[in-house]
């Protein structure tokens, strides 16, 4: 049931932190993962692919249907994280001060990306009737960036440091996209459910870890691999009977 065994699955934006542990879920499970990313990454076979580009994903497409065979599945992944760098000044991330062009930037590689990679492979998808997509969402697609954990002590109230809104927005919309697929693709036997994860402990600022911690039940942040069991539930049989949810697995940080 928990098995993945030549099944073909790409990953946009796999060369990232959390994209290149689907990789390794996909593989241990068996299956095939292919990466769409900007940039090449040695460890899995891998694509230079502007998932943000139309003719880009077809061609993409295109070549791996050649190389293996059908699709079975999909992993939008691909976003980008705007980091809350203190080194930075301290408004540029504020509402009142978030620069179009970020958030225009961010809407399309977070969400524009997958509604096109969505659209073109699950077009294949739905001709073979069999395909399954996971949403790569955020803790954040269910409740708002708490800014406190900014905060920087001395520095006024109108100048401190948040995480932007783009990141929030594409989170949930892609929350919305997973609905709206699901239901829309589900006599097409395409299963697409969403995967929320909490924050991943790497190397952060040990002050900004400790009050993340502190609003979590289980008291610590992820470690890097603990979402390869509920990827591989989500892209397997083992979850035939589930579509058009978001299982969020955020150390119960959401429970509070």
């Amino acid at each position: 049931m928990f098995k993945l065994k030549n099944k073909v699955i790409i990953v946009t934006g796999g060369s990232g932190l959390l994209g290149q542990q689907h990789c390794i879920a996909i593989k241990d499970a068996d299956g095939i993962p292919i990466i769409w990313d900007k940039i090449a990454y040695a460890s899995h076979e891998s694509m230079i692919v502007d998932v943000t580009n139309k003719d880009a994903i077809i061609t993409a497409l295109d070549h791996v249907v050649s190389q293996h065979g059908p699709i079975y599945g999909l992993v939008n992944n691909v976003a980008n994280d705007p980091k809350v760098d203190h080194s930075q000044s301290s408004t540029w991330s504020r509402f009142e001060h978030y620069d179009l062009d970020l958030w225009n930037e961010d809407l399309t590689v977070g969400l524009t990306s997958s509604f096109l990679c969505s659209q073109i492979v699950g077009r294949h998808m739905a001709e073979q009737k069999e395909g399954v997509i996971v949403n790569i969402a955020s803790d954040l697609s269910i409740f708002s960036p708490d800014q406190r954990l900014y905060k920087k002590e001395s520095v006024p109230d109108n100048q401190q440091p948040v995480k932007p809104v783009s990141y929030s927005v594409v989170k949930h919309g892609l929350i919305g996209l997973t609905k709206y697929l699901a239901t829309y693709w589900a006599e097409k036997n395409i299963r697409v459910n969403a995967l929320s994860p909490g924050g991943v402990q790497t190397n952060q600022d040990p002050e900004f870890v400790q009050r993340l911690e502190k609003l979590i039940p289980m008291g610590r942040m992820a470690t890097k691999n603990e979402y390869h069991a509920a990827l591989i539930f989500l892209l397997s049989n083992a979850s035939q009977y589930m579509t058009g949810q978001n299982i969020v697995i955020d150390g119960g940080r959401s429970v509070w």
